[in-house]
């Protein structure tokens, strides 16, 4: 078998659906050895996504997202023989030479289209026809799954949930009392903030968490709250940055911008507790890798969270500001709690890996593959 793994979105961004391909075409070049695995890479990569005696890179031409790709893309395709084609980025090519699966992440492209721009309601506006002609269609959770049965009229027996997993560098770490780390021109000190890592967007429901942090502030002035934010800017973050003004919260705040995924690490191992008031994830990898590192977890009771999470960490309404004040204010002072919590996590985390990602993939490619 010779699949094709699309990975050409990973020359242009680092978080999510890049995160996604690295770690599981590893983990299928692993399981599987005696699979073919053609990476997919745009010339933009200069070095291979993921090396692997199995694993042979091609270098495409087509950029992803780009409007003459559904043309463009399967011409690149047709000299490479592939048994199957994933596509790791919500659309499948509607003329290729074999089967494709298809994953979906989430939808938010469809419950907040304002999020989009012309380019991408272009690109994102192929889905329906992806998901009618796909020969496979992997959600990565069960809410995603009733997402894509809901709003894009699939039967469910048509949608494999395959979870994803924290990468394995995500573990806890016992730093040593007061640790401090340089990151992005701040000196951090562990244990002395709490962590919100994202893109900076409205749907991450940051302003939610500022007011929370205002509220926390007015009731104990002595104490010395601090919140870390983690994540690049996105559409329509003006009006955060200036909620955080208005707040008057500027000394209180921590602006990292995008961070390595080492710095990533030790933010989860050394933040005093890591906090996701989103309102819509697909899955939610940050709280996995979270309680993945032992982080005490406060997160939304919204879409995926509640899956991923379990009963490890504490879950909110994603918009009432007086249940995250309480919260933020209560781990903040309790020590034991947060032990607890980080205790949990890890357990909670250990119940998703790549390598059980990859042996159900696999399953998916050989149905195609057979049909």
């Amino acid at each position: 078998m010779r699949v094709g793994f699309d990975l050409r979105l990973n020359a242009y961004r680092q978080g999510g659906i890049p995160q996604y391909n690295r770690q599981l075409l590893g983990a299928l070049a692993t399981l599987a050895p005696d699979v073919g695995f053609v990476a997919l890479q745009h010339r933009k990569q200069q070095q291979p996504v993921v090396t692997g005696a199995n694993i042979t890179p091609v270098t495409l031409l087509t950029p992803p997202h780009h409007r003459l790709e559904p043309l463009a893309l399967p011409l690149e395709l047709l000299p490479h023989g592939l048994t199957v084609l994933h596509c790791p980025d919500v659309i499948a090519p509607r003329w290729r030479s074999g089967p494709a699966v298809v994953t979906i992440h989430d939808l938010a492209f469809l419950l907040f289209p304002e999020i989009l721009d012309a380019n991408a309601r272009q690109y994102y506006g192929q889905v329906r026809a992806t998901v009618r002609h796909a020969d496979a269609i992997i959600a990565v959770s069960q809410h995603t799954r009733a997402d894509i049965c809901t709003l894009l009229e699939v039967p469910p027996e048509r949608v494999t949930v395959i979870y994803e997993a924290a990468a394995p560098r995500f573990v806890p770490v016992a730093l040593p009392p007061h640790a401090t780390r340089q990151i992005n021109q701040h000196r951090l000190t562990a244990g002395t903030f709490a962590l919100f890592v994202s893109t900076i967007e409205p749907r991450k429901n940051l302003t939610t968490l500022l007011r929370a942090l205002r509220l926390c502030l007015e009731r104990e002035p002595h104490t010395s709250y601090q919140l870390v934010i983690a994540g690049l800017p996105g559409w329509n973050d003006a009006a955060i940055y200036q909620a955080a003004r208005d707040l008057r919260l500027a000394e209180h705040l921590t602006w990292l911008g995008g961070v390595s995924q080492a710095d990533l690490h030790w933010l989860y191992n050394a933040c005093r507790m890591y906090a996701n008031p989103s309102l819509y994830e697909g899955f939610g990898l940050p709280v996995l890798e979270a309680l993945a590192c032992g982080a005490a977890v406060l997160a939304a009771d919204t879409s995926s969270i509640p899956e991923v999470a379990g009963d490890a960490a504490m879950l909110l309404p994603a918009t009432d500001v007086e249940a995250w004040a309480a919260a933020l204010a209560r781990l903040w002072h309790d020590a034991a709690l947060r032990g607890q919590l980080g205790q949990r996590g890890v357990a909670q985390a250990a119940r998703f890996s790549w390598r059980r990602a990859a042996h159900e993939t696999l399953a998916v490619y050989r149905q195609v593959a057979r049909t």
